[in-house]
């Protein structure tokens, strides 16, 4: 079990800290990158961008790290790692608020700009992209802010798992009456060695 937990808690921390990197890398690096570009190119590059990430790659960790955090707070709520559990339900609701944004804004935003046409086609470039732009990096920062939360509190939460899986297993060799140490259990005197002297 708690193999389980510690693996289960580890591909979460690193599943959201890729969606985390993401968005705040469009938010400090993509976007301010483009803002200088003409509307030709921002509309087209934005389309190209849009389709390019519906990939396995991004797919997997977008979706796959919900199911992820809820199986460490089933899994804490056990009873295994219980101090990190608020950590985890606080990762949890932020990073599904994060996916709500993205659903609800930046998705919409995308198909609307994908609805325009090909950039050659378009009648008025500079409308499309006042529509899109502000309101998709606003969005995009959010969400970006929301992600990097729960991917910190994801963190801590397993900083918290291992201190009380250390603390679990010596309160158990404490129990057990052996010595982690040295590996002599209570009671037992140490090994005969040629040459030793009491003194």
């Amino acid at each position: 079990m708690k193999t389980t937990q510690t693996g289960t808690l580890l591909a979460a921390v690193i599943a959201s800290g890729l969606m985390a990197g993401l968005f705040a890398a469009f938010a400090y690096s993509v976007m301010p990158g483009l803002r200088g570009t003409s509307d030709h190119t921002f509309v087209a590059t934005m389309q190209g961008i849009n389709k390019a990430i519906l990939n396995p790659v991004f797919m997997l960790p977008f979706v796959g790290t919900i199911p992820l955090i809820a199986l460490t707070v089933f899994l804490a709520r056990r009873g295994h790692g219980r101090p990190a559990l608020p950590w985890l339900v606080a990762a949890l609701v932020l990073y599904l608020v994060a996916f709500a944004v993205t659903v609800a804004a930046n998705v919409p935003l995308n198909d609307q700009l994908e609805r325009a046409g090909a950039p050659d086609s378009i009648g008025d470039l500079a409308a499309v992209r006042e529509r899109f732009e502000a309101a998709w990096v606003a969005w995009n920062i959010v969400r970006a802010l929301l992600h990097t939360a729960a991917f910190a509190c994801l963190a801590w939460a397993l900083v918290l798992y291992g201190a009380d899986r250390v603390r679990t297993d010596r309160a158990a060799a404490s129990t057990s009456g052996s010595s982690p140490a040295y590996g002599y259990g209570a009671g037992h005197e140490r090994p005969f060695t040629a040459g030793a002297h009491s003194t």
